[in-house]
């Protein structure tokens, strides 16, 4: 008898252990989709194209209507969604030529910062899986993942059409012809060369087992997964089975096996028991590459696309999951962007944001778990090397509209054009002349921005040299 007291006594001090014990650290995936525009998704409006897995993400969490990429192609966007910074700011932003090529030299610089070197410090285990874009490390070895902050890489360092191989012929958009035999992308684990040509047809699937055997590898403690696909960037390319599954054709194929791979992702969360404790956050790094005809997506109503600064080249789809935690069924029609990523995973982490530099990034950790005090973004930016637009609450200021990628040079407005996002996402209609108060509001906010604008000139020349552009 004199046992239970004594039994007592321990399980009520083992009880208030727990209670005073800090929560666990959840763990952190982000995918980014490659060219996804607004519209290509079940829950998104798309008729034809079948997701429902990313459509029951939406359901079991919290869908976006107003998130941004922080640029309209590949380099500069991945660039601040690793940093929370716009690109100017790390030199991964330039006019005339956008992304690196597969000579590049530039990369992203060592001097930033990165999500997963600040993970790292905070106890997570980080790896990433598919396209890096952000260096090509065997022109020069500190443009590889693992020297900003993975601890393991299995993907491919730049889109899959920067690799044709010699006499490749050209299909009817000028581009190389979209045949596996004409493509050498090379497939590298960590540093060493693991396939060259990749088997595009199994990028999909690769990316997909690598990302659930880090999950199961690591899930005794916290991690930061970064699972960038190379689809459906063109050239598209289906596994067997999924090629000719989708009233979309090819494209829609492409859409829905990376459906199938996120519904893998989250299953596997949930068999393994992480689901409670993981937040997953999916999107796209730009919108849809409308000149690619049939074989690009759609913005749905949006304006133009991938290369655009018009609504359809940065407004993305975007869907936050983490059961227990994100209520589910929420539609979110705050502003945000691929910028806050960064903040919110430090907040989440336990993590200190580093000092003595300027995150463009909103924590929006708050608005996740539905706080009442959840702070709001009010500004974005649409820019390169030059400020194009901002947006502020529903009013977007274009003083700079450039059209889709590879097409014609950015138009000047002056008077700048006026669009009520709310009632206009289409942007068709402009305001300017109704609203000259709102016309200068808006340009006070761009010149105290433009104030904290230094660009960093040598990652500059750098892009400019590697892609053929004479300094300035």
């Amino acid at each position: 008898m004199k046992a239970i007291p004594l039994i007592l006594a321990c399980l009520f001090c083992a009880a208030a252990l727990d209670a005073a014990s800090p929560p666990p650290k959840p763990n952190i995936i982000v995918i980014l989709a490659d060219d996804l525009g607004y519209g290509d998704l079940g829950c998104y409006g798309h008729p034809t194209i079948r997701t429902p897995h990313l459509d029951r993400m939406a359901a079991e969490g919290m869908r976006f209507t107003d998130f941004y990429s922080a640029a309209e192609v590949c380099t500069p966007s991945r660039a601040a969604l690793l940093t929370g910074r716009y690109p100017i700011r790390s030199g991964m932003a330039h006019n005339q030529f956008r992304v690196l090529r597969t000579r590049s030299t530039g990369h992203l610089p060592a001097e930033e910062i990165t999500l997963p070197e600040l993970l790292r410090p905070a106890g997570y285990t980080t790896g990433m899986v598919g396209k890096w874009h952000l260096g090509v490390w065997y022109f020069n070895p500190d443009g590889h993942p693992r020297r900003h902050g993975f601890d393991m890489f299995l993907g491919v360092p730049h889109s899959n059409d920067m690799d044709p191989t010699a006499g490749a012929p050209k299909g009817a958009s000028g581009r190389p012809d979209p045949n596996p035999a004409w493509w050498s992308v090379p497939l590298y684990r960590n540093e060493e060369l693991a396939a060259r040509p990749a088997d595009q047809t199994q990028l999909t699937r690769l990316y997909t087992e690598e990302a659930l055997k880090f999950i199961r590898d690591h899930k005794r403690q916290p991690f930061f997964l970064y699972f960038a696909h190379t689809f459906p960037h063109v050239p598209l390319f289906a596994s067997a089975q999924f090629r000719g599954s989708s009233r979309r054709g090819l494209y829609g194929d492409v859409v829905e096996e990376i459906d199938s791979s996120v519904g893998q992702i989250l299953e596997t969360l949930r068999r393994e028991g992480l689901a409670g404790n993981t937040l997953v956050f999916f999107t796209s790094d730009n919108g849809p590459w409308l000149i690619m005809n049939q074989q690009g997506g759609s913005a749905g109503l949006l304006r133009e696309g991938k290369g655009s600064t018009w609504e359809g080249g940065l407004r993305v789809p975007a869907i936050a999951w983490w059961p227990g935690r994100i209520k589910a069924g929420v539609v979110n029609t705050n502003l945000m962007s691929m910028l806050d990523l960064f903040p919110t995973a430090v907040k989440l982490a336990g993590a200190e944001l580093p000092r003595g530099r300027i995150i463009d990034g909103c924590d929006q950790s708050a608005a996740l778990l539905d706080s009442a005090r959840s702070p709001r973004r009010s500004m974005f930016y649409y820019r390169g090397t030059r400020l194009y637009a901002v947006r502020k609450d529903q009013w977007k200021l274009h003083l700079l509209t450039q059209k889709g990628y590879g097409q014609s040079q950015p138009d000047a407005h002056e008077p700048p054009l006026l669009f009520d996002l709310n009632a206009d996402p289409g942007e068709h209609f402009n305001l300017s002349t109704n609203h000259p108060a709102v016309v200068a509001s808006l340009l006070e906010e761009i010149e105290a921005h433009r104030a904290t604008i230094v660009p960093v000139p040598s990652q500059l020349e750098s892009l400019r040299q590697d892609n053929g552009v004479a300094s300035k």
